[in-house]
Protein backbone atom coordinates (compact mmCIF):
# COMPACT_ATOMS: atom_id res chain seq x y z
CA UNK A 1 0.00 0.00 0.00
CA UNK A 2 1.34 3.20 -1.16
CA UNK A 3 2.24 6.16 1.32
CA UNK A 4 1.99 9.91 0.53
CA UNK A 5 5.09 11.23 0.16
CA UNK A 6 6.44 7.49 -0.41
CA UNK A 7 9.60 7.78 -3.26
CA UNK A 8 10.56 4.31 -3.18
CA UNK A 9 10.68 1.61 -0.74
CA UNK A 10 13.66 3.06 0.92
CA UNK A 11 13.42 6.78 0.42
CA UNK A 12 10.56 9.10 1.33
CA UNK A 13 10.39 13.01 1.41
CA UNK A 14 10.86 13.26 4.99
CA UNK A 15 14.43 11.38 4.44
CA UNK A 16 15.39 14.01 1.50
CA UNK A 17 14.26 16.94 3.34
CA UNK A 18 16.82 15.54 6.37
CA UNK A 19 19.14 14.99 3.73
CA UNK A 20 18.60 18.54 2.44
CA UNK A 21 19.13 19.91 5.69
CA UNK A 22 22.45 18.27 6.65
CA UNK A 23 23.82 19.43 2.97
CA UNK A 24 22.79 23.12 4.07
CA UNK A 25 24.10 22.95 7.17
CA UNK A 26 27.41 21.55 6.13
CA UNK A 27 27.81 24.55 3.27
CA UNK A 28 26.74 27.26 6.29
CA UNK A 29 29.60 25.48 8.47
CA UNK A 30 31.83 25.87 5.54
CA UNK A 31 30.82 29.41 4.85
CA UNK A 32 31.23 30.63 7.91
CA UNK A 33 34.52 28.96 8.47
CA UNK A 34 35.47 30.85 5.22
CA UNK A 35 34.48 34.26 6.26
CA UNK A 36 36.42 33.58 9.66
CA UNK A 37 39.18 34.09 7.57
CA UNK A 38 38.42 37.16 5.85
CA UNK A 39 40.78 38.88 8.42
CA UNK A 40 43.93 38.44 10.23
CA UNK A 41 45.85 36.41 7.35
CA UNK A 42 48.22 35.33 6.97
CA UNK A 43 49.55 35.15 10.43
CA UNK A 44 52.62 34.00 11.94
CA UNK A 45 52.72 30.94 13.92
CA UNK A 46 55.29 31.18 15.78
CA UNK A 47 57.51 34.04 18.06
CA UNK A 48 60.66 33.89 15.67
CA UNK A 49 58.38 34.96 12.38
CA UNK A 50 59.70 32.32 10.35
CA UNK A 51 56.75 30.29 10.01
CA UNK A 52 53.40 31.95 7.87
CA UNK A 53 49.85 29.92 8.18
CA UNK A 54 47.60 31.25 5.35
CA UNK A 55 44.82 29.40 6.71
CA UNK A 56 42.11 27.30 5.14
CA UNK A 57 39.49 27.97 3.10
CA UNK A 58 40.35 31.52 2.62
CA UNK A 59 37.70 33.28 0.50
CA UNK A 60 37.54 35.79 -2.38
CA UNK A 61 38.84 39.27 -1.61
CA UNK A 62 36.44 41.61 -0.51
CA UNK A 63 36.11 45.26 -1.16
CA UNK A 64 34.36 47.36 1.61
CA UNK A 65 33.52 51.15 1.16
CA UNK A 66 34.20 53.17 3.70
CA UNK A 67 33.36 56.45 5.11
CA UNK A 68 35.34 59.06 3.57
CA UNK A 69 35.84 57.86 0.10
CA UNK A 70 38.32 55.10 0.51
CA UNK A 71 37.80 51.45 0.93
CA UNK A 72 39.68 48.17 2.05
CA UNK A 73 40.16 44.78 0.64
CA UNK A 74 40.38 41.70 2.89
CA UNK A 75 41.70 39.43 3.13
CA UNK A 76 44.84 41.13 2.39
CA UNK A 77 47.56 38.28 1.67
CA UNK A 78 49.91 40.60 0.47
CA UNK A 79 50.15 42.99 3.24
CA UNK A 80 53.32 43.52 4.74
CA UNK A 81 53.61 43.91 8.71
CA UNK A 82 55.85 46.35 10.37
CA UNK A 83 58.99 44.21 11.68
CA UNK A 84 58.65 43.17 15.63
CA UNK A 85 61.01 45.27 17.82
CA UNK A 86 61.97 42.15 19.40
CA UNK A 87 63.84 38.94 19.68
CA UNK A 88 62.73 35.61 20.63
CA UNK A 89 64.10 34.09 24.24
CA UNK A 90 63.91 30.61 23.04
CA UNK A 91 64.24 28.37 20.34
CA UNK A 92 60.62 27.01 20.48
CA UNK A 93 57.69 28.20 19.19
CA UNK A 94 55.38 30.59 21.58
CA UNK A 95 59.34 31.52 23.28
CA UNK A 96 58.43 34.60 24.91
CA UNK A 97 60.31 37.62 23.36
CA UNK A 98 62.21 40.80 24.70
CA UNK A 99 61.84 44.13 23.12
CA UNK A 100 65.00 45.76 21.53
CA UNK A 101 65.71 49.12 21.80
CA UNK A 102 63.63 51.62 23.53
CA UNK A 103 60.76 48.89 25.58
CA UNK A 104 58.53 51.16 25.87
CA UNK A 105 58.00 51.71 22.13
CA UNK A 106 58.89 48.26 20.86
CA UNK A 107 54.92 47.49 20.63
CA UNK A 108 55.25 44.15 22.77
CA UNK A 109 54.06 42.88 25.58
CA UNK A 110 52.08 45.52 27.75
CA UNK A 111 53.04 48.51 25.23
CA UNK A 112 51.18 46.28 22.24
CA UNK A 113 48.86 47.98 19.86
CA UNK A 114 46.53 47.54 16.99
CA UNK A 115 47.12 49.42 13.60
CA UNK A 116 44.00 51.09 13.24
CA UNK A 117 43.34 53.77 10.42
CA UNK A 118 45.51 56.69 11.04
CA UNK A 119 42.52 59.23 11.21
CA UNK A 120 40.56 60.63 13.94
CA UNK A 121 37.20 58.99 14.66
CA UNK A 122 34.43 61.34 13.90
CA UNK A 123 30.56 61.77 14.89
CA UNK A 124 27.58 61.83 12.57
CA UNK A 125 28.09 65.36 11.98
CA UNK A 126 31.31 65.01 10.71
CA UNK A 127 33.07 66.35 14.05
CA UNK A 128 35.78 64.99 16.11
CA UNK A 129 34.68 62.95 19.07
CA UNK A 130 37.83 63.78 21.06
CA UNK A 131 38.34 66.98 21.75
CA UNK A 132 39.96 69.62 24.11
CA UNK A 133 37.80 71.18 25.86
CA UNK A 134 39.23 75.06 24.23
CA UNK A 135 37.43 73.93 21.10
CA UNK A 136 34.48 72.14 22.71
CA UNK A 137 32.01 74.98 23.64
CA UNK A 138 29.33 73.85 25.92
CA UNK A 139 31.71 71.05 27.98
CA UNK A 140 32.82 72.04 31.75
CA UNK A 141 34.19 70.24 34.71
CA UNK A 142 31.31 69.29 37.32
CA UNK A 143 31.72 71.81 40.39
CA UNK A 144 32.20 68.85 42.59
CA UNK A 145 34.80 67.47 40.35
CA UNK A 146 38.51 68.80 41.04
CA UNK A 147 39.71 70.58 38.27
CA UNK A 148 42.82 69.41 36.77
CA UNK A 149 44.17 72.27 35.15
CA UNK A 150 46.93 73.60 36.31
CA UNK A 151 48.04 71.10 38.55
CA UNK A 152 51.65 69.53 38.66
CA UNK A 153 51.91 65.66 37.19
CA UNK A 154 54.18 63.55 39.01
CA UNK A 155 55.34 60.51 37.72
CA UNK A 156 55.77 56.99 39.44
CA UNK A 157 59.42 58.45 40.69
CA UNK A 158 58.00 61.30 42.22
CA UNK A 159 59.02 63.49 40.00
CA UNK A 160 57.38 66.24 37.89
CA UNK A 161 56.80 64.87 34.25
CA UNK A 162 54.59 68.12 33.09
CA UNK A 163 51.63 70.51 34.23
CA UNK A 164 48.01 69.85 32.57
CA UNK A 165 46.97 72.63 30.26
CA UNK A 166 43.76 71.68 29.13
CA UNK A 167 40.91 68.00 29.02
CA UNK A 168 39.98 66.42 26.14
CA UNK A 169 36.10 65.18 25.86
CA UNK A 170 34.59 62.24 24.38
CA UNK A 171 31.26 63.92 23.44
CA UNK A 172 30.07 60.70 22.49
CA UNK A 173 30.32 58.95 25.76
CA UNK A 174 30.10 61.84 27.61
CA UNK A 175 33.27 61.57 29.40
CA UNK A 176 36.58 62.73 30.10
CA UNK A 177 39.31 60.72 28.19
CA UNK A 178 43.11 62.36 28.33
CA UNK A 179 44.52 65.01 30.09
CA UNK A 180 46.92 67.44 27.68
CA UNK A 181 50.13 67.77 29.20
CA UNK A 182 52.76 70.88 28.65
CA UNK A 183 56.34 68.74 29.41
CA UNK A 184 59.99 69.94 28.60
CA UNK A 185 62.17 67.95 25.94
CA UNK A 186 65.45 68.80 25.05
CA UNK A 187 63.84 71.06 21.70
CA UNK A 188 61.88 72.92 24.09
CA UNK A 189 57.89 72.69 25.33
CA UNK A 190 55.27 70.54 23.91
CA UNK A 191 52.14 68.64 24.57
CA UNK A 192 51.21 65.57 25.34
CA UNK A 193 48.00 63.22 25.92
CA UNK A 194 48.00 61.04 29.34
CA UNK A 195 44.85 58.37 28.89
CA UNK A 196 43.27 59.26 32.38
CA UNK A 197 42.54 55.72 33.30
CA UNK A 198 46.25 55.89 34.09
CA UNK A 199 46.28 58.85 36.25
CA UNK A 200 45.27 59.83 39.94
CA UNK A 201 43.64 63.37 40.30
CA UNK A 202 44.09 64.91 43.34
CA UNK A 203 43.26 68.32 44.63
CA UNK A 204 46.60 69.24 44.81
CA UNK A 205 48.63 67.21 41.74
CA UNK A 206 47.72 64.13 39.36
CA UNK A 207 49.71 61.21 39.79
CA UNK A 208 50.54 58.61 37.41
CA UNK A 209 52.25 55.23 38.09
CA UNK A 210 52.64 53.94 34.95
CA UNK A 211 55.37 56.24 33.39
CA UNK A 212 58.35 58.04 35.45
CA UNK A 213 58.49 61.90 35.13
CA UNK A 214 61.71 61.80 32.73
CA UNK A 215 59.05 59.93 30.09
CA UNK A 216 56.74 62.21 29.68
CA UNK A 217 59.06 63.85 26.89
CA UNK A 218 58.82 60.60 25.07
CA UNK A 219 55.06 60.49 24.70
CA UNK A 220 53.91 59.75 21.11
CA UNK A 221 53.08 63.05 19.66
CA UNK A 222 50.13 64.19 17.91
CA UNK A 223 50.50 65.29 14.24
CA UNK A 224 47.47 67.53 15.24
CA UNK A 225 47.47 69.66 17.78
CA UNK A 226 44.05 69.73 18.50
CA UNK A 227 42.85 65.91 16.64
CA UNK A 228 43.77 62.82 17.39
CA UNK A 229 43.73 59.77 15.24
CA UNK A 230 43.09 56.44 16.13
CA UNK A 231 46.09 55.08 15.28
CA UNK A 232 47.88 58.10 17.54
CA UNK A 233 45.42 56.66 20.29
CA UNK A 234 46.60 53.05 20.76
CA UNK A 235 50.24 54.65 20.56
CA UNK A 236 49.96 56.84 23.00
CA UNK A 237 48.22 54.34 25.18
CA UNK A 238 50.14 51.75 24.61
CA UNK A 239 52.98 53.82 25.39
CA UNK A 240 51.56 54.25 29.22
CA UNK A 241 51.07 50.33 28.98
CA UNK A 242 54.70 49.45 28.49
CA UNK A 243 55.77 51.61 31.34
CA UNK A 244 53.63 49.45 33.79
CA UNK A 245 56.32 46.67 32.64
CA UNK A 246 59.33 48.65 31.01
CA UNK A 247 59.49 51.96 32.84
CA UNK A 248 61.86 50.84 35.18
CA UNK A 249 64.25 47.26 34.29
CA UNK A 250 62.66 46.24 37.92
CA UNK A 251 59.67 45.65 36.98
CA UNK A 252 60.04 42.75 34.56
CA UNK A 253 61.77 41.41 36.78
CA UNK A 254 60.41 38.38 38.83
CA UNK A 255 58.57 38.98 42.04
CA UNK A 256 60.25 36.23 44.21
Amino acid sequence: MQTVGYITSYIDLAQLMLYVFWIFFAGLIYYLAQENHREGYPMESSSNGRVVVKGWPIPEPKTFKLEGGHSVTVPDLARKEPPLHGKSTGYGSGAPMEPTGDPMKAALGAGAYTLREDVPEMTAHGTPVLQPLRLAAGYSVAAQDVDPRGLPVMGGDGKQGGTVKDIWIDSAEMMFRYLEVETTTSAGLRRVLLPIPFTLIRRNQVEVHAIYGRHFADVPQLRNADQVTKLEEEMITAYFGGGTLYADPQRSQPLI
